[in-house]
């Protein structure tokens, strides 16, 4: 089975802290490389350039931090342009006016030069807010579009696992649908039959080819009609019917304005497999077996009742209903299984 790895908050925090630190550094040593080839190199210059790059570092963790608290991340794309693009201009001239302030300072205290003295006018510092929001805007382009990537291939990573466990899921819901015990006593009714009632043993083999091959091939679809999966309902209950006689007796209530309702395969069938393996056939003289259909607003409602108390069964009891959970989650489906005096009663709501 696919494993998904995911990395603790603390772990990627302190990841991404560290990467930025190495990015911020490398833009400090371009600059101060660039800046030596030029005359004018001088101990504030390298102050700017430092002061530019541990601003930039701060900056852009904070727009990291607030992206992540207000989950602008999950936005509409517009919605997140927008605050990106506003915190990417507040951020330029935060970093800007800072500079400014830090760079008189130690200019006022002789502990830095700069060539003329530096240009502090209107102009100048348009220009220094532009350059450093082209940078600042190009880390947050390159920020979200890491983290779109590795959300992408997280979300890949998770499909893989829920399709593996679904598969999984799907081959134990098999395995309790094919038990042998089935199989046998199928076979063994049959061959009871072939000398008996030749006419309703063909019936029986035909009723048993329909059951297996629906239950090898139902994994094709993600819903079928209503109306096929009472079809295959009718040949499973037939073939339970010769082995329990008398002492399974069905009851019927489809609506038909159900019939087209669409559900997951085996949905209902799962349901009426159970009913009889923990209620008719562990209950003495066996029961009614109720499954009813109706089309509430919006809604396909299946219920099916047998006697007995929930809970009570044998061996692979809750395979078919725990794959019947699973597959119900992916259409906002809900299933209810209580008790009703010596009733139990398996309700399972649909959206349509």
């Amino acid at each position: 089975m696919a494993e998904v790895r995911t990395m603790s908050g603390n772990d990627a925090s302190a990841r991404f802290w560290w990467a930025n630190l190495a990015l911020w550094l490398a833009y400090l040593l371009i600059n101060l490389v660039l800046a030596s080839n030029y005359a004018n190199w001088s101990g504030g210059v390298v102050m700017i350039f430092v002061l530019l790059s541990a601003s930039l570092y701060l900056v852009s963790g904070g727009i990291r931090h607030l992206a992540q608290r207000h989950g602008w991340l999950d936005l509409e794309l517009g919605a997140l342009c927008w605050r990106m693009l506003s915190c990417v201009l507040a951020g330029a001239a935060l970093t800007q006016i800072a500079i400014a302030v830090m760079l008189r300072t130690l200019l006022m205290l002789g502990w830095a030069s700069l060539p003329d003295g530096g240009d502090f006018s209107m102009g100048a510092s348009f220009g220094y807010w532009i350059n450093t929001a082209i940078m600042l805007g190009l880390w947050v382009a390159g920020w979200i579009g890491w983290r779109a990537l590795r959300h992408a291939r997280e979300a890949r990573a998770a499909r893989i696992h829920a399709e593996s466990e679904r598969q999984q899921m799907q081959q134990d819901a098999l395995r309790a649908r094919l038990n042998p015990h089935f199989v046998f006593n199928a076979l063994n009714n049959l061959r009871a039959l072939i000398l008996e009632d030749p006419q309703r043993a063909r019936e029986l083999v035909g009723r048993l080819s329909n059951t297996l091959r629906h239950a090898l091939g139902h994994t094709r679809r993600d819903a079928v009609p209503l109306s096929e999966e009472v079809a295959v309902v009718e040949d499973y209950l037939a073939i339970e019917s010769v082995h329990f006689e008398d002492r399974l007796r069905v009851r019927r209530d489809i609506d038909p304005a159900t019939h087209e309702a669409m559900l997951p395969p085996m949905a209902l069938q799962l349901l009426v497999e159970n009913a009889i393996k923990h209620g008719i056939a562990v209950t003495p003289g066996g029961g009614e077996l109720l499954i009813r259909a109706e089309s509430l607003p919006g809604l396909l409602r299946l219920t099916v009742e047998n006697p007995g108390t929930v809970g009570r069964g044998g061996d692979g009891h809750g395979v078919g209903l725990a794959y019947l959970r699973h597959v119900l989650v992916h259409v906002d489906g809900r299933f209810a299984l209580e008790q009703a005096d010596e009733t139990v009663r398996a309700t399972l709501d649909i959206p349509q």
